[in-house]
């Protein structure tokens, strides 16, 4: 029997809470895929990715966030971040000034 979206979700949290992003984007990537609208699950997954140092993957799921909602600061702040990474700070500038923008002035 396959395991529910949200119990699948639940282990790849605890992955992630445990310290281990890598497992939890193993666990996340194919509940993505079936749920490719989920802001939760992208999330997390984009946190796994940045935090094991996926940058490529955390980007590229960072930016389907802010598509999915223009005016989630924190995909932006996250993308900008990412970015960053990566060593393209003009490429994030934009997204880490809407962040600035949504969240009172904040640049962090």
């Amino acid at each position: 029997m396959q395991a529910s979206t949200y119990e699948t979700f639940a282990v790849g949290r605890s992955y992630f809470d445990l310290g281990d992003p890598i497992a939890a984007a193993r666990v996340l990537e194919p509940l993505a895929d079936r749920e490719p609208e989920s802001r939760s699950i992208l999330e997390l997954l984009g946190r796994s990715y940045f935090h094991s140092a996926q940058l490529t993957k955390a980007e590229r799921t960072f930016r389907r966030l802010v598509e999915l909602d223009p005016c989630d600061s924190w995909a932006h702040i996250a993308l900008a971040r990412s970015l960053e990474r990566q060593n393209r700070d003009d490429e994030a500038a934009p997204h880490r000034r809407m962040h600035a923008a949504m969240s009172g002035g904040s640049l962090d």
